[in-house]
């Protein structure tokens, strides 16, 4: 996979398994430790960043194929429409950040980038990820006891923020 020189560490796991909450938290530890940290979150059901009514939601209803919305020197977006076109390659998405020193993705589960599993007793899977990806180089879950890693893969609690980001920084070499 072409990163277009950007370290990328995943998060993954099935639907509920705590995905989100874990890799909110590893932004907000890394970036505090002085980490320039970007991140891609794959969504796969439908939705929207705009909300309908706004006027850049008009500007696409109206048919621009992007719209660039910049938010009074806060931020700025640019939203690209798939019309006629397949979802983007993660590759694509990683084209358009600008340098980091690390990108963190959710989902994106079959890419071929170093992982971890995050596991959920509550989940609406709880299927083992790890052996069949060898992406996976650890696992996080909050009963580590029924849902350990599987052998030579290190195991933390799912709320061992800390000792995962140690973890992401040792493997990545930042």
């Amino acid at each position: 996979m072409d990163t277009h020189g950007h370290k990328i560490f995943g998060v993954t796991g099935w639907k509920n398994s705590g995905k989100t909450t874990l890799v909110i938290a590893l932004i907000k530890t890394l970036t505090e430790r002085g980490f320039k940290i970007s991140s891609v979150k794959h969504a796969h059901h439908k939705c929207d960043i705009d909300k309908e009514g706004t006027d850049s939601f008009r500007h696409r209803e109206a048919g621009s194929g992007e719209v660039a919305l910049v938010a009074a020197g806060t931020r700025w977006a640019i939203m690209h429409e798939c019309k006629d076109e397949q979802e983007p390659l993660l590759s694509d998405v990683l084209a358009r950040l600008e340098p980091c020193d690390l990108v963190l993705v959710e989902g994106y589960k079959t890419e071929p980038f170093p992982k971890i599993e995050v596991r959920r007793a509550e989940s609406m899977k709880t299927d083992p990820i790890a052996p069949e990806d060898h992406f996976i180089t650890a696992v996080a879950s909050d009963t580590p006891q029924t849902l350990g890693a599987p052998e030579g893969l290190p195991l933390f609690a799912l709320d061992d923020v800390e000792g995962i980001a140690d973890f992401i920084i040792n493997m990545m070499d930042l």
